[in-house]
């Protein structure tokens, strides 16, 4: 969608855990090594929380965090959204989690569930409800804790998932540079169970059964889940970058999920974009879901590799399969 919405990102935050987990760690007692991982993946090593820890942790690092580099007291904070697939709990959202934590007024806050996608649907919605005039100023969250949803005896899935997250604080631009140039969204739900948790939702609750049969880890369909990606982010990107009225040249930086450096390494070779203008850092993360982009999008600015005016695009498809892009000039 072809849009000139005056919103900038004031400031980023990210938050790991301290523990880091090999290749090495996996090749102990399951059938890889770092080469078959490394090849396939991209991956070297992750970051997992301890006992202890949980998305509670990272969600609020991050956004103070990204608060303090904005220059933005938590009381001026209109909107709090939490993008996440590993809530704290069930109810109440972690976004209201989030607000108390910060000292945040009693404001709207409220979780948003579309994996992988996850932060740029929240990106999209606390931007519509700044050009909306519901809110002035919103803390967009992006956080998941994968490895408590990590089935450790798939090969398949276990040396993949990472935690952590990261935050943005927008506000509406009152100057004539930053601009969220085009959003694109989308699901397929016919593709629903090629990443999915069986168990622990109405359809099949918690029960003694569920937990012996590990029907609460995440099972994943990864050959058909990288042919689906690798068209539709290309399909994606050439949509932002039509509707932004851009061309692939003008992109300063591209911040992709980090999914699997294959995907992305193949889409930009058929976009013809060098890998030295993306982001990318799965090979220390693995895959974060919602924290991957603003995790990815934090490191980027503070490393300089992108400022005032560039033309960055955030892309992105998970589970559901839900995708989605925002092309801003910042």
């Amino acid at each position: 969608m072809k849009l000139a919405l005056p919103v900038e990102i004031l400031g980023t935050g990210a938050a790991v855990p301290a523990r880091v987990v090999t290749n090495a760690d996996f090749a102990a007692y399951l059938d890889t090594n770092d080469e078959w991982i490394v090849t396939r993946t991209g991956i070297r090593e992750r970051r997992h929380a301890s006992e202890g820890e949980s998305t509670i942790q990272f969600a609020v690092a991050a956004a103070r965090l990204a608060l303090e580099r904005a220059r933005v007291d938590a009381s001026e904070l209109d909107l709090i959204i939490c993008a996440t697939v590993t809530p704290e709990y069930h109810l109440p959202a972690t976004a209201c989690l989030i607000q108390a934590a910060i000292g945040a007024r009693q404001v709207p806050a409220y979780d948003l569930s579309a994996s992988c996608a996850g932060f740029i649907y929240a990106f999209t919605a606390a931007s519509q409800a700044i050009m909306g005039g519901t809110a002035r100023t919103a803390l967009v969250v992006g956080v998941d804790v994968l490895s408590r949803f990590t089935e450790f005896q798939d090969r398949g899935t276990a040396i993949i998932f990472g935690d952590g997250g990261g935050a943005v604080v927008l506000r509406r631009s009152e100057s004539d540079g930053p601009r969220v140039l085009s959003i694109n969204t989308g699901a397929d739900g016919n593709h629903a169970r090629l990443i999915w948790v069986p168990a622990g939702g109405t359809k099949d609750p918690a029960s003694p059964r569920t937990v012996n049969e590990r029907l609460h880890a995440i099972r994943m369909n990864g050959r058909e889940v990288y042919k689906i990606a690798v068209v539709r982010l290309q399909q994606l990107i050439q949509q932002a970058l039509d509707d932004g009225g851009v061309t692939i040249d003008q992109i300063k930086l591209l911040v992709p999920h980090q999914s699997n450096l294959r995907i992305i390494e193949s889409v930009c070779e058929k976009l013809k974009l060098p890998l030295e203008r993306v982001v990318v850092n799965i090979n220390r993360y693995g895959n974060t879901s919602a924290g991957s982009i603003p995790l990815a999008l934090h490191e980027a600015l503070l490393a300089g590799r992108c400022g005032p005016g560039d033309l960055v695009l955030m892309a992105a498809i998970g589970a559901g399969l839900a995708w989605g892009s925002v092309l801003l000039r910042l």
